[in-house]
């Protein structure tokens, strides 16, 4: 079911509330640009709309994020050495809601922002017995810390008779991130690659690169 947003008789009342805080921030600027250089009045209106807007989402070409998605798990995979035959089930890039940022935020409580979307492409290795898991781990993090990554989160833990392997890498120059885990109740090396919230352009769900499937190539 969908929620009709700002129909009701009080939410037009909430939305104009922070509107009218902005417009109160750029009438302070303005009139505190009569005391100033207009240089220093432009800083400060720029610094009204980055209240209002919060921090900026970067540009992303969704194109590129699927490539490059696809790159990191290839190099997962290899990474792991997996020995023998272990299958990879095809998997897709998917997309995730984003949010609006700073006071602008107090009019779209809960409302993702069309404009703005985080990126993932999860899989999985099922079979994978513990002594191969921690191994498979141990390769990824030393090749890994070799490119530059940085380990954001180690995830082993061990409580109640269940083992849980795990950790989260970010890369030093994109927003990416590789999350890996497993545990002894399923056998099965769960892996998320991750790109955060960027501002995409309209129509970039119905390109070749988000509708095509990712599989490993070649061996392990």
């Amino acid at each position: 079911m969908t929620v009709n947003r700002g129909r009701g008789n009080a939410a037009p009342d909430a939305s104009r509330r922070p509107k009218a805080l902005f417009a109160v921030l750029v009438m302070l600027a303005v009139a505190v640009g009569g005391t100033l250089t207009v240089g220093a009045a432009m800083a400060v209106s720029r610094g009204a709309q980055a209240v209002w807007e919060g921090a900026p989402y970067p540009k992303a070409d969704p194109d590129a994020v699927a490539r490059r998605l696809k790159e990191r798990s290839q190099l997962t995979y290899d990474a792991f050495g997996l020995p023998g035959a272990h299958t990879v089930q095809p998997a897709r890039m998917s997309d995730g809601a984003c949010y609006y940022r700073g006071l602008e935020s107090l009019g779209h409580i809960d409302e993702a922002r069309r404009d703005v979307r985080s990126f993932g492409l999860s899989w999985s290795v099922e079979d994978v017995p513990e002594e191969q898991a921690r191994a498979s781990q141990d390769r990824l993090r030393q090749q890994l810390a070799e490119r530059g990554w940085e380990l954001t989160r180690d995830w082993n833990r061990e409580s109640s008779g269940s083992l849980t392997l795990g950790s989260t890498f970010r890369h030093p120059g994109t927003p990416d991130q590789i999350h890996v885990k497993w545990n002894d109740s399923t056998t099965t090396l769960f892996v998320d690659v991750y790109a955060e919230c960027g501002r995409v352009p309209a129509g970039y769900d119905s390109t070749a690169e988000w509708t095509a499937a990712w599989v490993p190539s070649g061996p392990a």
